[in-house]
């Protein structure tokens, strides 16, 4: 079974911590961490051997902003062991098991870990909510001499073009105004997010593909963000009438084939 710190090993552990002023940092996902483990797309094997082919060591992955612990629980199989950190105590409640995998409450910018500890640095669909300057100062503070940092996300998916039509109408009209503004890093696929290390090779993406049936994507759809923000304010989920509206395309018990393209920054700590 993993090793899980339910407390906050910021505050066990202050000693190890630079003296960085920040913000609340956001939770946007502990409300809806059970469906959040059961819905969000896994990333494909190809992604996992492109980022290794570039890592040195096998002792220690940092799995930064792990959520469920998706990402953590397969670089266990590649390394000895795998912190796995989140500021959400109720993903880390819903994580995957694995030997391995030792799971703490801690925010990105400010760890309890060691210097030169790990060879290998992981944020998935995360890096976007951090703040950048100070994670970056904590990511050269725990790598070992030529490590490597990979950050990665997806956009949004694609189906076909009548259901892409509706689904872009939700997501850039219906719940539009309630996305975070960081949100833009990920319509402009990690561009413009500041990285200041030597990138390797040429700029990688990936595709995820998944076989959805409509209740998989209202399941899905459930757990963006920017939902859960309307419905706070409205008081109503708008995902009810969107798949009223899918359904004139999307028969129910239909299985279609959903993709989301994923695109990656990786670069070596030196």
């Amino acid at each position: 079974m993993s090793r899980y710190f339910l407390t906050s090993a910021y505050e066990k552990n202050k000693e190890h911590q630079p003296n960085i002023a920040l913000k609340q940092p956001k939770d946007l996902f502990s409300k809806q961490a059970a469906a959040y483990r059961q819905y969000r797309p896994e990333y494909p094997l190809e992604l996992y051997d492109f980022i290794l082919r570039h890592v040195k060591g096998r002792e220690s992955a940092w799995d930064c902003g792990t959520g469920n612990g998706q990402v953590a629980a397969v670089l266990a199989d590649y390394f000895q062991e795998v912190d796995a950190t989140d500021i959400s105590e109720n993903q880390l409640k819903n994580a995957i098991d694995k030997d391995n995998v030792y799971y703490q409450v801690v925010r990105a910018e400010q760890t309890p870990f060691d210097k030169n500890t790990f060879d290998l640095i992981t944020v998935a669909q995360a890096i976007h909510w951090f703040n950048f300057d100070a994670f970056y100062n904590e990511v050269r503070r725990v790598s070992k001499k030529g490590a490597v940092l990979a950050v990665w996300g997806y956009g949004l998916f694609r189906v076909d073009p009548e259901v892409d039509r509706i689904i872009d109408y939700f997501y850039k009209q219906t719940t539009g105004p309630y996305w975070d503004n960081e949100r833009r890093y990920i319509d402009e696929e990690y561009r413009t997010i500041p990285f200041p290390f030597q990138e390797e090779g040429e700029r990688k993406s990936f595709t995820i593909s998944r076989q959805w049936t409509l209740a998989e994507l209202e399941g899905f759809l459930k757990t963006w963000s920017a939902v859960q923000h309307y419905m706070k304010e409205k008081g109503e989920n708008p995902v009810k009438a969107l798949i009223e509206q899918v359904q004139s395309v999307w028969m129910p018990g239909e299985i279609k084939e959903v993709s989301f393209p994923v695109f990656m920054r990786l670069g070596r700590v030196v």
